[in-house]
């Protein structure tokens, strides 16, 4: 058989095998069965020796033509393939309109926060404005200034974290009140809500950080009945939705601060026991002097509760450490 029948052969029978690649992977063997070092036509190729010299010529343009007529049906295929591949991958994303979106995972207020905003909702209906004060405080607005003297127990290290000779993370609010009252004339009327820091030991009802809110009232005339009054009626709205709230029962026990006189704690009866949430007093008279209010004409009150505290009435919550472990399955039923 001469070359030129040779190369007939073999190119029918390699383009009926490119026609049949069905895969680039399956097209790539066949072009390297054809056109590799080892394939068929490259060994057609070596047998150019026994081509008579005079006929060499002819053979080597013959072969050459075959060659780009293989490489011409490769690439095509190859092209056809490449754009069978990248419709069946468009198809595979299509999106279905008519299905149902897949449901989104929204965020939720923590708890925590819908009590701060319940708090702040309420005592903003009764004309109380909200300020803000640094976490990091002087002795001076810690202590001194609230009548809280260097011998008290709140000033052991043991019971308040502090940073330096003259800095602590504030043990509460109350000291925004004292900032507050330095740059406005009465009437004051604040709430002051925020984070605190004591050396409590962490357990059912107590954390080492917590979250407070302090309220203020300065004015002519104010007396004790009226701190009763506020509280209780804010009490009220607050755990009026809360489980089991039906004739929510509070009660105030007489107590001391060095800031109040007189001073009180006020709990309220939850799961079969008297939680304190906190305290709360008429304004000591020496604080009102110390940021220059004439204690004669003035008088006022003060309170402070814990967020936690009423969080867990607000939520029939039994242990107050659930808050803090980023439990996904207790923060969603909220």
């Amino acid at each position: 058989m001469s070359l030129e029948e040779n190369l007939n052969q073999l190119e029918a029978t390699a383009a009926n095998r490119i026609t049949r690649s069905e895969t680039i992977p399956e097209l790539d063997e066949a072009r390297r069965a054809l056109l590799g070092k080892k394939g068929e036509l490259t060994l057609l190729l070596r047998g150019m020796g026994s081509v008579p010299p005079a006929e060499r010529p002819r053979a080597g343009q013959l072969v050459n033509e075959t060659r780009a007529r293989l490489e011409a049906l490769l690439d095509e295929r190859q092209s056809t393939l490449a754009r069978r591949e990248q419709d069946a991958l468009l198809a595979a994303e299509t999106i279905d309109v008519t299905l149902p979106a897949p449901e989104a995972a929204f965020g939720r207020r923590h708890p925590i926060m819908q009590t701060w905003d319940d708090i702040v909702r309420i005592f903003s209906n009764l004309g109380y404005s909200v300020v803000e004060g640094p976490e990091v405080e002087t002795h001076w607005y810690n202590f001194d200034a609230l009548n809280i003297g260097p011998d008290h127990p709140a000033r052991d290290e043991r019971d308040s974290l502090f940073v330096g000779d003259s800095l602590v993370m504030r043990t509460e609010t109350s000291a925004v009140q004292i900032r507050t009252m330095e740059n406005r004339e009465p009437p004051v009327q604040i709430i002051a809500p925020g984070r605190v820091y004591r050396r409590d030991a962490v357990d059912r009802t107590h954390s080492a950080i917590f979250h407070q809110v302090e309220g203020l009232l300065v004015s002519e005339g104010v007396t004790f009945g009226d701190l009763k009054g506020t509280l209780s009626t804010f009490l009220q709205q607050l755990f009026d939705e809360a489980p089991g709230s039906g004739g929510l029962k509070t009660r105030f026990r007489p107590h001391f601060f060095p800031f109040t006189e007189p001073s009180a704690e006020f709990d309220v009866f939850f799961k079969g026991d008297w939680l304190e949430l906190g305290g709360c007093g008429m304004v000591h008279p020496k604080v009102l002097e110390t940021v220059g209010y004439d204690s004669e004409k003035y008088t006022g009150f003060a309170f402070g509760f814990g967020i936690e505290r009423m969080t867990m009435i607000k939520f029939d919550i039994d242990d107050l450490r659930l808050f803090y472990d980023n439990d996904w399955r207790f923060l969603e039923q909220f």
